[in-house]
């Protein structure tokens, strides 16, 4: 769900993660995750299309249920996503990304042999993106590289992300004008 008032912008969401897939407990890799998840959280982004800037935040919590074929189940973790960008055009932009993933509690169960095992890492990097024309729709693409850092518990390095979405494009006029008698 989100709303908004001039510049301001709200949401609030709520989903989850249904064991699918396939998952096998003695794989070193696995299509799906073998047990549940329930992700819920809120947002903010500042944008305002005079000056072109904008900045964003997203932060959430994640609650894993048990793995049934492993007995584990992993703690609650904590996610703030945020960003910073400057329109050049009103199609290009650049900015700053980065995200905070926080383990909050131990991970449990009887599959448990490592004891409390809360993982952490801090990323942050560059971005680029490109609206575009599609039809009667709108692209975009957008390039992320998020350095990592302060890491407990799992890797750290970089990584980058291809994003492409297609959506609805902006109305040109205010929806007041658009209604006609």
């Amino acid at each position: 769900m989100r709303w908004n008032s001039g510049v301001h912008n709200w949401m609030v969401y709520a989903t989850g993660d249904v064991p699918v897939g396939l998952y096998n407990p003695s794989s070193l890799a696995n299509l799906g995750l073998g047990h549940g998840t329930i992700d819920a959280g809120g947002g903010y982004t500042y944008f305002n299309p005079q000056t072109g800037h904008e900045l964003s935040a997203v932060l959430g919590f994640t609650y894993n249920f048990i793995n049934p074929d492993t007995q584990y189940k992993n703690g609650v973790d904590m996610h703030l996503d945020w960003g910073a960008s400057q329109f050049l055009t009103k199609q290009w932009m650049v900015g700053l990304v980065g995200y905070v993933y926080d383990q909050l509690s131990c991970d449990s169960g009887s599959g448990d042999r490592v004891g409390c095992f809360e993982s952490r890492v801090i990323g942050i990097g560059p971005q680029i993106g490109y609206i575009f024309p599609l039809g009667d729709m709108q692209g975009y693409l957008n390039l992320k590289a998020y350095g990592e850092f302060d890491n407990a518990h799992r890797p750290d390095g970089w990584n980058v992300w291809l994003t492409f979405a297609i959506s609805p494009e902006r109305p040109t006029a205010s929806p007041s004008r658009l209604i006609t008698k």
